[in-house]
Order: C-alpha cells, then sequence, then structure tokens
C-alpha cells in the first residue's frame, strides 16, 4: 500500500475491484444521496477514470482494503473536481464504503488520512468535500474529519434535482 492508516490500506485500481465496486455502487441504500445508482458499465469506466488520474495527478478515489483481513471495503480519497462552482476546480474527499463496513469509523478514519496525505506528502494546501445537505452521514464524516463548514450552494451537476440541488461544502486547510 502507498499509505495506511490504522486499519486501511489506500491503493490503486485493479481490474478485479471492478464487479467489487459495481456491487457497491450499484445498491439502492449506498446510493441514496446520488441521482441512480451506477450500472456496471459506469463503475468499470470509474475505475478506468481513478487509474487515470493516479497516474496524472499523484491520486484518486482510492480502493481501500481492511488490513486485518484484506477485504475490499470501497474506496475513499482525493479527486479533482472541475464543475462549476465558487471554490472549484479543487481537489476533494470522499468516500463509498460497503454497507456491511457502515458504523465502524473507517469512512472518518480514511477521509482523516487521506486528509493528512493531501497535506503533508502531495503538499496540497485545501482539500473540499461536498454532499448533498440531506446526506447527514456524509456531513458526519466531514464533521469527524475535522473539516469546517465552508458554504451552502447548488450543484450544477444536481440542480435539476429538488431532492439533491443543496448541497454543502466543507473544508480543510493545512
Amino acid at each position: 500500500y502507498p499509505f495506511t492508516s490504522q486499519r486501511l490500506g489506500f491503493r490503486g485500481w485493479a481490474d478485479a475491484d471492478i464487479p467489487l465496486m459495481a456491487a457497491i455502487s450499484g445498491d439502492a441504500e449506498v446510493m441514496r444521496f446520488f441521482p441512480a445508482v451506477a450500472t456496471p458499465q459506469q463503475t468499470h469506466d470509474f475505475v478506468r477514470r481513478m487509474q487515470q488520474m493516479q497516474q496524472e495527478k499523484g491520486y484518486c478515489y482510492y480502493a481501500v482494503d481492511r488490513l486485518e483481513d484484506g477485504a475490499f471495503i470501497g474506496f475513499i480519497g482525493l479527486f479533482w473536481q472541475e464543475y462549476d462552482a465558487a471554490f472549484t476546480p479543487c481537489t476533494d474527499v470522499g468516500w463509498r464504503l460497503a454497507k456491511a463496513y457502515w458504523n465502524h469509523g473507517y469512512a472518518p478514519e480514511g477521509a482523516i488520512r487521506c486528509l493528512q496525505h493531501a497535506h503533508d506528502t502531495l503538499r496540497l494546501p485545501v482539500i473540499y468535500a461536498t454532499a448533498p445537505a440531506i446526506n447527514l452521514p456524509s456531513i458526519h464524516v466531514m464533521q469527524k474529519a475535522g473539516m469546517q463548514h465552508h458554504t451552502d450552494f447548488i450543484h450544477p451537476r444536481l440542480a435539476n434535482d429538488e431532492r439533491l440541488r443543496n448541497c454543502v461544502a466543507y473544508i480543510s486547510k493545512k
């Protein structure tokens, strides 16, 4: 692993991860704060984008394994965002975990470690995290990771979705 936290290993993506991530991104409960579940093809394309971003930027939403048993639990990492908002373009921290790994503290642990990696190793001074305002679990992760509320905004990619368009942005500064 290029880096780890106490319980998690962060790594690049392998083809064997695609069906595992497709199951996570195809789960309606996991994706309840997104407009739709992801198709297997969309997940395949996502993994390819992560591999390309890792090569180009030196980071991505990393594939994450639980160190105690090597179980793939989803992704936690960094992503270059370029949608139209007052704080973009920017690097954000994000996560998506299989339901079996919810409520074990993995998302905050991973977010904290990715923020440390971003600030200390990659020398990125500012990292954001965003979520629909109704996504209280992700907002709680941002707060547990020590991020501060930055702004409320209407997400341009969700502008036509009344349930999801009102979003929050949190910030972490070095």
